[in-house]
């Protein structure tokens, strides 16, 4: 298994999942030509798209990748926000899974600042059990046998505190984020509430342009974890097995 970064971040976030044989899209926040480019505008292995919430960096594609031909998963509320009519765009029930190709999909309820957040729990036989999570500022559940977790680390709150002493955050934009996105405190909690023992990898992603340190997060959570960290970067792709071997 592959995982491609395409875009993390506040401009765009899409991630693919490559088996060889089935390709599953993480998010559809970028425009579909990049999404092309990094398929070598070759569509025939790529099963669906899941997407986590209606926010455009989000869900930017969603329009065209449908017309494309993708089938495109999301929360009933998603698709209410958005107001989606399209037959390719399909409501999906938290707490239940169901099948995108070779891949088995769950989705489970977030806490975000939209209607109806979703995080996914993903399963293949070569990446195992995969936690998604963008976007939320807290996950109210643990999760069992994970193999791979990619999970939002936007923001460090002392950077935030000093810069909005220095007059150079203000608390709107402050609250916003504290009240929709995940500190680097909070996903380390996350993680040291989930039993890691099998886990291969932890990509942190959407981390802040301006309120985050990618050295200093990797470090945090390498020390803390003993684990394989990545930062997600675009175009970024990475061996997403269950071992490092």
């Amino acid at each position: 298994m592959k995982l491609t970064c395409i875009n993390s971040g506040s401009a765009g976030n899409c991630y693919l999942l490559d088996s060889g044989t089935s390709i599953l899209i993480l998010e559809l926040g970028v425009p579909l030509h990049d999404i092309k480019v990094a398929l070598n505008f070759n569509l025939t292995h790529v099963c669906g798209a899941v997407v986590t919430h209606e926010h455009l960096d989000h869900r930017k594609a969603i329009g065209n990748a449908s017309k494309a031909g993708i089938d495109i998963y999301t929360s009933k509320g998603t698709i209410d926000a958005l107001n989606i009519s399209s037959h390719r765009v399909k409501a999906v029930p938290a707490m239940k899974s169901f099948m995108i190709g070779e891949f088995r999909v769950m989705p489970f309820d977030v806490r975000h600042d939209c209607k109806e957040p979703f995080g996914y729990m993903i399963h293949h036989e070569q990446c195992g059990n995969v936690l998604f999570v963008t976007d939320s500022f807290y996950v109210p559940y643990t999760f069992p046998n994970l193999n791979n977790i990619i999970v939002e680390a936007n923001y460090c709150e002392q950077i935030m505190a000093d810069k909005f002493l220095g007059g150079d955050l203000s608390k709107l934009i402050r609250d916003r984020v504290m009240k929709s996105h995940m500190s680097l405190k909070t996903c380390q909690d996350l993680l040291r509430a989930n039993d890691l023992k099998a886990v291969n990898n932890i990509v942190l992603i959407h981390l802040s342009d301006s309120n985050s340190n990618e050295k200093v997060f990797k470090k945090k959570i390498q020390d803390q974890t003993g684990k394989n960290v990545h930062i997600a970067k675009k175009n970024m792709t990475i061996d997403f097995s269950k071992t490092p071997f």
